[in-house]
């Protein structure tokens, strides 16, 4: 942080200078003065304004359009690189403690050092001009029912009544101080002007000459409290920031919305913006002024309806709110883009700054990420609830056995369910109230900064789920957020979800998708994930999505228009910012073009989770081997439409639980049995075209469903058959990431061609995935009973057995071809070439050509 100084002033014999003291806010009296409710008649105000007066008062007409000019921020210290309070002043004493006679040092423009001593100069004020002996100002009048709104905080524009303003021969100053017995200003020379009490604890006075700088010097019964006036500090927020969000096109919203640390002329504090346009006022509560926002009342900015205000002396790690007058009264909601949160089930948001450095092995990472794309990479994910992992543990606690575990079992990628702030664990994160927060079950932001960067070091991807389709109804976040649906929909027949009993967003308003765009942007920048995954991509496209009443668009039609145009606004902005990241669509339905690119009219995701092949490979895998042969198009069909999209086949969390059993639940048979199906299945899915993605638990085939609220069962890896199935799963890792034919050409023809897809009778198919000159031949038999028969192959020559998933070491029965066939320049089955081959019963075999 740079400090600016002012020429220092030499000391001058007279009057001793009063040292200040600061305000320690937790501890501040919270009594609440007496407010009138909304429609109640003001003393003295106009008929029009006595529930709310005209706030569309023109500037000129107003005490801060006559000319006061305040100081403007100078230093954002949100980035800083040390996370410790904001410092008291120097020379500053708290309630109690013994004054001291202290001198002003001014060392720049707006800013003083307070240094102790016993003179001070009478002649020079570093806040104010020298005047000519005149007449003494006076403030500048102010009417009985304004001084009430502004004492309740009820009036939109404090800073026109509060702070400093120019008057005849000087300047005017008002502050808000209930239940004060005496209120003064203290100048940085340590001159002191008395203020009188106008009512409603609004005080005032008037000093000679421009006063920009100054403290407030506030007696109680029982202790005097100092502290800087948040109504002499010029906004926060410029015009083109405002220009940009009122256009929903601001890519960096965060840096502009929320609680954000800064120093302001000197002086440490945060400031605040909150977007609440049809509130009648805004007050900020929290720790620093003792949650009654009698003296934190914001203004509001223009006509977008963004309330903004500096608050000095707030500080890293306090808590707060926003107070929102409605219609109906005052209401309290939580900040809508807190960066940090309390623990759930409180509420409070949190006042924070960065100050993770990340590794260089984060940066080099990041650096090649830039120049590769999954879609011709290897991706295998491993999908991740972090609470029920590793029950207990923090963000930093669970880095070391996570990284251990995925390494050991060979994904290049992790999966997390949403990690964005939910009041209820048991939404699993899908119900998101903090949308820029990290959920503080598992620590701070820093701390998921940590665990990425540590991910990263250790070579593996992080993606995240993301959910902007709806939110949950509590009262304390986003539902209805300003007295009124803003950032839903406000027809519930487009504004809720009732499956779910969330609301949904209102895609068609500039401000809202701004809120969401910058959302995904805000989680890859900040936090260098890899990758979002939109959850429930079929009820933002649909209008008619488990409606039985709905609006159709301006059409006639079921497609939420606004929406489509939303996601890929999105997608086309987080590829754009950040090569190398990949956009996830869970979308359930066979809406077209999901992973085209926008240039061409589609979404613009990077990949879409086939669903299709989810779903009938487990009704398939589901039956017993002996009825499998009479639903073979349930194993094949998939391949009918894999190169439509680029495709993710998921076994997600979604599939292991409600009754719906684990993999291996699902599975028919004994133990041996279906173990053996797991390894079948796992393998088919291996080698299928498409990324693979594999719930946590599901590695070693664990038999009980997921249940968020428990544990893993890691005590089964004690078992041989578990055991055999983690292994399994590592293997085909191991021979997928290194087999270029295995990912190169996922989303092409051009990289599969079947050998085998009508065995029908015996449940058995083949195929092979080829790159460049690499072939590997895939045959996986789902039935009971070994098959031992010729298939038709490409080319003559030794295929060795990379992978056989009955192989002992796996928990199998042995059954194989002793580690490779060699084929003959026989014809088979349209092929030129073919071999014998032992497929193992419920067992999947890969070779590769030797070259």
């Amino acid at each position: 942080m740079t400090e600016t100084t002012e020429p220092t002033r030499e000391p001058d014999e007279g009057r001793p200078a009063r040292r200040s003291t600061f305000v320690p806010t937790a501890s501040a009296p919270r009594d609440e003065p007496n407010t009138s409710a909304p429609g109640e008649d003001l003393p003295g105000a106009p008929a029009t304004a006595a529930e709310a007066p005209d706030r569309s008062v023109a500037e000129a007409d107003t005490l801060a359009g006559r000319g006061a000019s305040a100081p403007a921020a100078t230093d954002d210290t949100d980035a800083a690189a040390t996370a410790t309070d904001a410092p008291v002043p120097a020379g500053a004493t708290t309630p109690g403690a013994t004054r001291t006679d202290t001198r002003v040092e001014s060392t720049g423009a707006g800013t003083a050092s307070w240094t102790t001593d016993t003179d001070v100069d009478t002649d020079a004020a570093a806040a104010r001009t020298d005047v000519a002996p005149a007449a003494e100002p006076v403030p500048g009048p102010v009417e009985e029912w304004l001084l009430q709104q502004v004492a309740e905080g009820r009036w939109s524009q404090p800073h026109d009544v509060l702070g400093p303003h120019p008057v005849d021969g000087g300047t005017s100053v008002r502050v808000v101080r209930h239940l004060a017995n005496a209120v003064t200003l203290v100048l940085p020379d340590g001159t002191v002007t008395p203020l009188h009490h106008e009512g409603f604890g609004v005080w005032a006075g008037a000093l000679p000459g421009t006063v920009t700088s100054y403290r407030v010097e506030a007696e109680y019964d029982d202790e005097t409290w100092t502290s800087d006036d948040a109504y002499r500090f010029a906004p926060t927020l410029g015009d083109v920031d405002l220009h940009l969000f009122a256009e929903g096109r601001h890519e960096q919203l965060w840096h502009l919305m929320g609680a954000h640390l800064r120093s302001i002329d000197g002086v440490e504090g945060v400031s605040f913006a909150v977007w609440a346009p049809r509130a009648t006022a805004v007050r900020v509560i929290g720790d620093f002024e003792g949650w009654s926002g009698r003296t934190t009342s914001m203004r509001k900015l223009g006509g977008l309806g963004v309330w903004e205000l500096f608050v000095p002396g707030a500080k890293d790690g306090q808590r707060y709110k926003f107070q929102i007058l409605t219609d109906g009264g005052w209401v309290e909601r939580a900040d809508p883009f807190a960066r940090r949160t309390e623990v759930p089930p409180l509420t409070a948001s949190v006042i924070t700054r960065a100050t993770h450095e990340w590794s260089d092995g984060d940066r080099a990472w990041m650096e090649r990420r830039a120049r590769t794309s999954t879609h011709d990479h290897p991706m295998s994910v491993y999908e991740i609830h972090l609470g029920s992992w590793r029950p207990g543990v923090s963000y930093r606690e669970v880095a070391d056995d996570l990284i251990g575990h995925v390494q050991h079992l060979g994904f290049t990628h992790v999966e997390f369910l949403p990690l964005a702030e939910h009041p209820f664990g048991g939404s699993w994160g899908y119900q998101v109230t903090g949308y820029y927060a990290p959920t503080a079950r598992f620590g701070s932001p820093d701390d998921l900064r940590y665990l990425i960067d540590r991910l990263h070091e250790a070579g593996i991807g992080v993606i995240m789920d993301w959910v902007p389709g709806h939110f949950p109804k509590d009262e304390w976040a986003l539902a209805k957020f300003d007295g009124y649906a803003l950032f839903e929909h406000p027809d519930p027949r487009r504004g809720e979800q009732l499956d779910w009993g969330t609301y949904v967003f209102d895609f068609g308003q500039p401000q809202v998708r701004n809120f969401l765009v910058a959302n995904a942007l805000y989680w890859l920048e900040e936090f260098h994930i890899d990758g979002l995954r939109v959850d429930a991509v079929a009820s933002i496209l649909y209008l008619d999505y488990s409606r039985t009443e709905w609006l159709p668009n301006k059409y006639g039609g079921r497609e939420y228009l606004e929406a489509i145009s939303f996601l890929q606004e999105t997608n086309a902005t987080a590829y754009k910012r950040y090569p190398g990241i990949v956009m996830i669509a869970e979308e359930s339905t066979s809406w077209p073009g999901v992973t085209r690119p926008t240039s061409e009219g589609g979404l613009g995701f990077g990949q879409k989770w086939n669903m299709g092949w989810m779903h009938d490979s487990l009704e398939y895998i589901h039956r017993e081997p002996v009825y499998r042969s009479y639903h073979h198009d349930e194993i094949t069909f998939s391949f009918v439409y894999a190169f439509s999209e680029q495709f993710t086949l998921p076994i997600s969390h979604d599939e292991v639980v409600y009754g719906k059993g684990s993999l291996y639940g699902k599975m028919p048979g004994d133990q041996w049995q279906r173990l053996a199906n797991v390894r079948a299945y796992l393998s088919f899915m291996w080698a299928h075209p498409g990324k693979q993605l594999l719930f946590m638990g599901q590695e070693f085939a664990q038999p009980s469903e997921w249940n968020e609220a428990g544990g893993l069962d890691w005590w089964l890896l004690d078992d041989p058959g578990h055991r055999g199935v983690q292994d399994l799963v590592a293997e085909l890792n191991r021979v997928y990431v290194a087999s270029p034919a295995l990912w190169t050409h996922d989303d092409s023809p051009e990289g599969f061609e079947w050998l085998e897809g009508g065995d029908a009778e015996h449940s058995t198919i083949g195929f092979i995935r080829k790159a460049g000159d690499e072939r590997i031949a895939v045959f996986t038999n789902f039935s009971g009973v070994p098959v031992e028969r010729r298939f038709g192959l490409p080319e003559a020559g030794v295929w060795r057995e990379v992978l056989n998933t009955d192989a002992t070491a796996f928990g199998g029965s042995g059954v194989g071809n002793m580690g490779a066939v060699t084929a003959e320049d026989q014809p088979w089955a349209g092929r030129p070439a073919s071999a014998d081959l032992v497929v193992p019963p419920l067992g999947s075999v890969w070779l590769r050509l030797e070259r």
